[in-house]
């Protein structure tokens, strides 16, 4: 079996569920090296168990992004083990609840940003030595339709996808003429995850892809490469 990937670091962030996990198994599959983050303990611990049924390597990384140093002393460990990155993929996320603009909650409109902006950030920061070190390096940020397109009731969510979105095509702009780095913003569409859930309460499941979809069209996406600010959206 071929591994296009052999040879490989990926760090994958909200790897403990959903897309980040299966996103995680099949780098792995592909034949990456993945570090796995995330808050859950547990949760990283079974995503590496499918890693290594399926012949893959892992490493568990629990870090919970919204902590201020806990970025930092990630890549402080990643990079006293490995000398660069290959494949940075952005995950984790987090919804506040549905709402009116003029009734977003404070405390979870301060946890979106935290999450989804500033750790975008700390993460981009952090991460650029190493990522500058490999030959040709790949970030890919999983974002939101509604980051683009505002949405009633999505603004708290939306507003942070659309920073989220700014931060990495900047940073794939200020990164193109100095570095092997390419960046791509891929919108992962209708997919089973536990947070679609959350959103859409009353959505049979089965009526939208799974995760692993996903993950496979990541793992595609690296294989055959892409130029750098690709966008696209998965639809099935």
């Amino acid at each position: 079996m071929t591994k296009p990937l052999d040879g490989k670091l990926a760090l994958v962030t909200g790897a403990s569920k959903g897309i980040g996990a299966a996103t995680a198994i099949a780098l792995a599959e592909a034949g990456a090296h993945v570090v796995l983050t995330g808050r859950d303990v547990r949760a990283l611990e079974q995503v590496e168990d499918q890693i290594h049924a399926v012949g893959g390597a892992s490493t568990i990384a629990p870090v919970d992004l919204a902590e201020s140093d806990g970025i930092a002393r990630l890549a402080t460990a990643i990079s006293g083990r490995w000398d660069k990155l290959d494949i940075l993929v952005i995950s984790a996320a987090y919804l506040p609840a549905l709402t009116p603009v003029t009734q977003i909650d404070g405390k979870q409109l301060s946890q979106a940003v935290t999450v989804n902006v500033l750790a975008t950030q700390a993460l981009l920061a952090n991460f650029d030595p190493l990522l500058k070190r490999a030959d040709a390096a790949r970030v890919i940020g999983l974002t939101s339709s509604v980051g683009d397109t505002p949405r009633a009731y999505w603004s708290a969510y939306g507003s942070t996808k659309a920073a989220f979105d700014n931060l990495l095509d900047s940073y794939a702009q200020e990164v193109e003429k100095i570095s092997g780095v390419r960046v791509a913003i891929v919108d992962p569409g209708a997919t089973r995850t536990s947070m679609r859930a959350k959103a859409y309460p009353g959505e049979d499941p089965q009526t939208v892809k799974p995760p692993q979809a996903v993950g496979a069209r990541l793992v595609e996406l690296l294989v055959n490469d892409f130029e750098t600010r690709h966008r696209e959206r998965i639809e099935s």
